[in-house]
């Protein structure tokens, strides 16, 4: 006997962000499998009774392994359970989704995946601007700040993120933005390239602080917060062209 799994996006952290799915989804779970950016009140949606497991991945802090978060899917599905896997942001971005939809589709269990609020598009929504602007901001782009051993990739396409019209966010990339910004200067972005930093999304210690890159590596090159960001670079503000 086997259960089903729903991959619920929990969005950037403050509950009311929830869809009305993904809400209707934990409170229906047997088991609540989250991400330690997706607790909080965010587990308050969960029935009363309901087994609750922490699986949460955080750079440099002890975290639960890809490959065991996969099997205790499994193990708890071929109990029977509905199992909400609760992630973070929107699922799909940046979580690791594949490694768990294939260790799901090799026991033969049945799943949905249930979007939600990324955090590039919480934080320009928070700061009061758009992710794209006609005339200036003509594509957006999503990248990863580290790779598997949590410094800077070596595949990065530089020519993509110093174009002009391009709005890029930068996902798990506060330790390496200052090594990530002195590259792109060095390929030709301007320093005074507007930048926006977004701590703590959806908590109530969240800071957004509006810069340059620059000037947002210098600040964090000197700085060894643990708080989880996102980082918007490009053109951010002013009147499109």
């Amino acid at each position: 006997m086997s259960g089903f799994v729903s991959f619920v996006s929990a969005g950037p952290g403050d509950p009311e962000l929830l869809t009305l799915k993904a809400a209707a989804r934990l409170r229906a779970a047997d088991v609540v499998l989250y991400d330690d950016l997706a607790a909080g009140a965010i587990l308050d949606h969960a029935r009363k009774g309901a087994t609750l497991v922490s699986v949460g991945k955080r750079a440099g802090r002890p975290s639960a392994k890809q490959q065991h978060v996969s099997r205790l899917l499994v193990d708890y599905a071929m109990t029977g359970a509905n199992v909400a896997r609760l992630k973070s942001g929107d699922a799909g971005i940046f979580g690791r989704l594949e490694e768990e939809l294939d260790a799901l589709r090799t026991a033969g269990i049945r799943f949905e995946i249930i979007p939600g609020i990324t955090a590039a598009s919480a934080a320009a929504a928070i700061s009061g601007i758009p992710l794209t602007r006609r005339g200036a901001s003509r594509r957006l782009q999503f990248i990863t700040g580290t790779d598997v051993k949590g410094e800077l990739p070596e595949d990065i396409n530089w020519a993509a993120l110093t174009e002009a019209q391009v709005t890029t966010a930068v996902y798990m990339g506060k330790r390496t933005f200052p090594a990530l910004a002195a590259r792109l200067v060095a390929q030709g972005l301007a320093p005074d390239t507007p930048a926006l930093l977004a701590e703590s999304l959806g908590h109530a210690d969240q800071q957004i602080i509006r810069t340059t890159i620059g000037e947002l590596a210098a600040r964090l090159a000197q700085e060894n917060a643990a708080a989880a960001a996102v980082i918007l670079f490009g053109p951010l503000s002013g009147e499109a062209s």
